[in-house]
């Protein structure tokens, strides 16, 4: 009597060894991804409400309306933020006593405002607009050590910046 080429025992562990090599192969890989991240013990929030003005020579001015700091927790990232900065978007900092960066995010500049028009043919097409005026509310997850928050204008070499405005806290 011939004996099965593939027995049970054979075709069960080589289905085994085949679903642990697919569930080895298809597991999550870690990559190390360094964040600017604020640590968490107490988290407080910043609230910032500010007046960005463009003058007739082009020179921007920030003017602070009101500063509010509060407990919580922040939820999500808001689409006023850029990873990508360009010209003319503003970098607003954290800092210590000694003027060290705690945390810094890019903010897409506030004087553009994207808006969508009908054309000719009754169809909608995005349009950029550029203000000499903007009302701006920023919503920001406060670092501990946090002193002061500077905001700075993006130049084209976006190595050095202009300063807007600097904000003590208390």
């Amino acid at each position: 009597m011939k004996s099965p080429i593939l027995t049970y025992h054979h075709f069960s562990s080589t289905l085994c060894f085949l679903v642990c090599l697919i569930l080895l192969s298809c597991g999550a890989k870690k990559t190390n991804v360094v964040e600017n991240t604020i640590p968490i013990n107490h988290p407080k929030l910043l609230f910032l409400n500010y007046v960005l003005e463009k003058n007739s020579n082009g020179q921007k001015t920030m003017t602070l309306k009101n500063k509010f700091v509060t407990d919580g927790k922040l939820k999500n990232t808001n689409n006023k933020f850029t990873k990508e900065p360009s010209e003319g978007d503003l970098k607003c900092i954290q800092v210590d006593d000694h003027a060290s960066e705690l945390h810094s995010v890019f903010i897409k500049n506030p004087l553009f405002l994207t808006i969508e028009v009908p054309n000719d043919s009754l169809s909608f097409e995005k349009r950029l607009v550029e203000q000499n005026r903007a009302n701006v509310s920023l919503k920001l997850q406060l670092h501990p050590k946090t002193k002061h928050i500077v905001i700075s204008e993006v130049n084209a070499l976006s190595e050095a910046s202009v300063q807007l405005i600097k904000i003590e806290l208390e």
